[in-house]
């Protein structure tokens, strides 16, 4: 069976893809548009799908990654980037798609368990050697003497989740009613901030490569997974005793897929996740899953956190992306106290 390729009308879409599909022998192939750190993630989980997929219907199927921040990835599907599916890391990146542009199913959410989050993580710490600064808890990073690195909330939903994760402390800590204490906490938090790359991978560069910063915050799964990478005798992870749960969710970009003719293959591609042989792969780069066989191999890996949801926390992500991070709202206003 012969590839066949519509016209792409996305220039970026055409130069993603195009040398690279026309020389497939694959039978289709699918673009799987992520998030910024997720590269390794997908490397490993791909060839897993191939084989299932071939297994099931006989057919192969080749699998283009693009990487960036997640919001950034949203934008780009919106100008035409031809993604048949998203791997995102917020879910307000996957629904802007639907309320915008009308390339993802209104029920989303519903598509797949877990609110089409196969997967999951928390906000944690990667600190040098030794912790040399006593970093313990989210409190400690607002000490005068500590340098932080974490994705900026303008531009990452990495970063996002990290503001969001300190601001969850701050609420639990002083409570919700303490908005005096909670905002000259998160002042000094911010203050504190050596750099803000614009994602993920870029703040892992600055921490360990360029060696700036005494904390990199970012997700758990990345924390460990830099840790291994880089070396367990150089870093340690710490992992806060209250921290925000980080949905990773997932969707079809129905209105391209169907176009492509790839529906079937990237419905599937998003339904193994769940598979558990795929839930064991996902906990081997440090996630957390909901399969319980998978969990309960793995329950020593993952501490006890109080997870605290966007819900919780600030209303909701639209509500978040409205009173905090808007242009001019709580972020912003922190920022030049």
């Amino acid at each position: 069976m012969k590839l066949k390729i519509k016209q792409i009308k996305s220039v970026a879409g055409a130069l993603l893809l195009g040398s690279a599909v026309n020389a497939s022998a694959a039978d289709q192939t699918i673009l799987n548009t992520s998030y910024d750190i997720a590269r390794e993630l997908f490397a490993s989980y791909n060839p897993v799908f191939q084989k299932h997929w071939e297994e099931k219907t006989g057919q192969t199927v080749e699998i283009k990654q693009s990487h960036a921040g997640s919001s950034k990835q949203a934008r780009s599907i919106l100008q035409g980037l031809p993604a048949d599916v998203v791997t995102f890391n917020q879910v307000t990146d996957v629904q802007i798609l639907a309320d915008r542009g009308k390339l993802v199913a209104e029920d989303w959410k519903q598509k797949l368990p877990n609110n089409s989050s196969p997967y999951y993580s928390t906000t944690a710490f990667l600190v040098r050697k030794g912790n040399p600064k006593n970093i313990h808890d989210w409190g400690d990073l607002a000490k005068e003497d500590v340098g932080l690195v974490f994705p900026n909330p303008k531009t990452s939903g990495n970063g996002r989740y990290t503001y969001l994760a300190a601001l969850g402390y701050a609420q639990d800590q002083f409570g919700q009613d303490n908005t005096d204490a909670q905002e000259g906490f998160l002042k000094t938090f911010l203050a504190n901030v050596s750099v803000f790359d614009t994602g993920g991978r870029g703040a892992t560069t600055t921490f360990v490569e360029r060696g700036i910063g005494d904390v990199l915050i970012t997700f758990e799964s990345e924390v460990n997974n830099i840790r291994q990478q880089y070396g367990v005798d150089d870093y340690e992870v710490v992992v806060p005793k209250t921290s925000i749960l980080a949905e990773f969710p997932v969707a079809v970009v129905e209105r391209n897929s169907k176009k492509n003719g790839t529906l079937d293959v990237s419905t599937e591609y998003l339904s193994y996740l769940y598979s558990e042989e795929s839930q064991r792969l996902l906990a081997s780069f440090n996630y957390r899953v909901h399969n319980d066989v998978v969990k309960a191999e793995v329950a020593d890996r993952f501490p006890e956190v109080k997870l605290l949801t966007v819900e919780e926390i600030a209303g909701g992500w639209p509500q978040a992306m409205q009173n905090i991070f808007a242009n001019g709202k709580q972020l912003d206003q922190l920022q030049r106290r």
